[in-house]
């Protein structure tokens, strides 16, 4: 079993300490915002911080991976809570807590049944759009914050949009000159000099500001006062139809963060040349997220941002982390009267910069190049996502994802082969028929397995390339090395291709069968005193009248 902190040696202790710094210096703004996003107060972000990261460092197998409450979890969070309970009550935060402990709980269960692989079906066209959608309805959020306008954080997009617009004219001119300054920097800083943690001289800054202008008193809103002292033990006290109400959220939470997590996780790994165990990984995602729910804060996810900093600040261990713990814990501890004069349109100027690149606009011009359907699906995830949910937005994306897999399997590649095994004409394209591989003789390729959506049209081909040739055809070779199952549908579909040959005069053999499907063929009842061939070539051979013989 993997070491905790493996990688860290006294030569890289240095540069990891480093590290770790800056990625303090970019969470905590981060969560203050994040947690706000939420509807929770500025110490759940703080929490997650600490226990949740503690433990999920310890237990990674990912050297690098860093997690923590992102942007999409706070807003999947405040979406899907916001219809049980209202923002800032004790019932909302014990919902958030819920809800992480499940989440947790179903990543422990994905690591010990090795169900990782159910996040493939979030290809990344659903991911950018479901992720553009939650960040987009954040954005707007956060440009009310920054023109010092309120609106309804907990409502739906499209309210949130008009509160904004009907609140312009009580904009706050302080409160924009504050989120201007505070983005220029932020942007500016980010192009000229990127290792700098600007998101904190942001803060640092617009607070002192503030406190010297006395900003607050002529209407930019602050943090507030933050609770000082450590995270406590708890646990959500609600009812069972509470928690289950949950479930669904939690399994969009489970399944989006999985998606990106591992994806960053296996890549990073490849890149720096370490091992990657992705049950292991789900299993401390899991822990952690159960210790962010029993101890005040809410899910965690991968953060993809925060990972690619400390790979440019050279951190190639999970010490950072455990910096970022230790530096957050004393923070609570002694620090949090310098949080209370935080201005909250530099928060937002922070956390609008931030999510950004998750909008997805290169991603989209991107796919609308590439693959238009790709663009169609990104797109119909977003807008679902925007306008009717998170849920609905995720329901509607494994969808997508369905019809997007059983539009590519029912249209596999058939080709008629050449005798030396070549490509030599598409039954799927509108080319014209006629060819054949041998005189008599046509053999036939699908690149698929056979099952209930491709065996109809693996069927018409045949047939059309028999009743398509130049010349009569009289054995119909097919080469199953690329059909590695057929399921019951895709049987009864061969079956009758069968009898037409059968009725036709054409003989059916098969070639480069691999064992497990010569098994599934006789299983099914599809074998009956065909020939098998080794290879094409034997079966050309044979079967057009020169030496060679069928496979026993």
């Amino acid at each position: 079993m993997q070491r905790p902190l493996a990688g860290l040696t006294r030569h890289n202790l240095v540069t990891e300490l480093t590290a770790g710094v800056t990625l303090l210096a970019i969470a905590i703004p981060l969560n203050i915002g994040y947690a706000q996003i939420a509807g929770l107060p500025p110490t759940a972000g703080l929490y997650a911080l600490i226990v949740p990261t503690l433990i999920y460092a310890l237990m990674v197998s990912s050297r690098q991976l860093v997690v923590s409450p992102d942007a999409a979890a706070a807003a999947l969070v405040a979406s899907s809570i916001g219809g049980l309970a209202a923002a800032g009550s004790a019932d909302y935060a014990s919902l958030a807590l819920a809800q992480a402990i499940i989440s947790g709980i179903l990543f422990v269960l994905m690591a010990v049944f090795k169900l990782g692989f159910l996040a493939s079906f979030l290809s990344k066209p659903i991911l950018v759009g479901f992720v553009g959608g939650l960040a987009l309805d954040i954005m707007v959020s956060q440009i009310a914050k920054m023109l010092g306008v309120k609106i309804d954080s907990g409502g739906e997009f499209v309210e949130k949009v008009s509160g904004l617009i009907l609140g312009l004219n009580t904009f706050n001119a302080w409160s924009l000159g504050v989120a201007a300054a505070s983005v220029a920097v932020l942007l500016l800083g980010r192009r000229f000099l990127p290792r700098i943690p600007w998101a904190l001289v942001v803060l640092i800054a617009s607070t002192i500001v503030v406190v010297v202008a006395d900003l607050d008193d002529r209407g930019v809103d602050v943090l507030g006062a933050v609770p000082a002292g450590p995270p406590a033990l708890t646990w959500p006290v609600l009812d069972w139809t509470m928690w289950f109400a949950l479930v669904p959220s939690a399994i969009a939470l489970t399944l989006v963060t999985t998606a990106e997590g591992l994806l960053v996780s296996r890549s990073y790994a490849e890149k720096r040349g370490y091992p990657f165990h992705a049950n292991r990984d789900l299993l401390a995602l899991g822990l952690g997220n159960v210790a962010a729910g029993a101890q005040g804060s809410f899910a965690m996810g991968a953060s993809t941002s925060r990972t690619a900093a400390m790979d440019q600040a050279g951190s190639r261990t999970q010490l950072p982390s455990l910096v970022l713990a230790v530096g957050t814990l004393l923070l609570l501890m002694f620090g949090t009267a310098l949080l209370a004069d935080i201005p909250s349109p530099a928060i937002g100027a922070v956390v609008g910069v931030a999510i950004l690149p998750l909008l997805g606009i290169r991603e989209f011009r991107q796919l609308w190049r590439q693959d238009r359907f790709e663009f169609a699906v990104a797109a119909t995830c977003f807008l679902v996502t925007l306008f009717v949910g998170a849920i609905p937005g995720i329901l509607v994306a494994f969808v997508l994802a369905l019809i997007n897999l059983a539009q590519r399997a029912a249209n596999p590649t058939i080709d008629v082969l050449e005798a030396n095994d070549d490509a030599k004409q598409s039954l799927l394209e509108d080319a014209p028929t006629g060819a054949t591989t041998a005189p008599g003789l046509v053999v036939v390729r699908m690149a698929a397995p056979l099952f209930f959506a491709n065996g109809a049209v693996f069927t018409a081909a045949v047939k059309r390339a028999v009743t398509g040739a130049d010349q009569p055809v009289r054995h119909v070779v097919v080469d199953m090395e690329a059909v590695t199952d057929i399921d019951v549908t895709g049987a009864e579909a061969f079956e009758s291709l069968e009898h037409w040959l059968r009725d036709n005069d054409v003989t059916l053999a098969f070639s480069r069968v691999r064992p497990p499907t010569r098994a599934r063929l006789e299983e099914l009842g599809l074998v009956s005193g065909q020939a098998f061939f080794a290879t094409n070539r034997a079966a050309v051979a044979a079967l057009a009248g020169r030496d060679g013989a069928p496979q026993d």
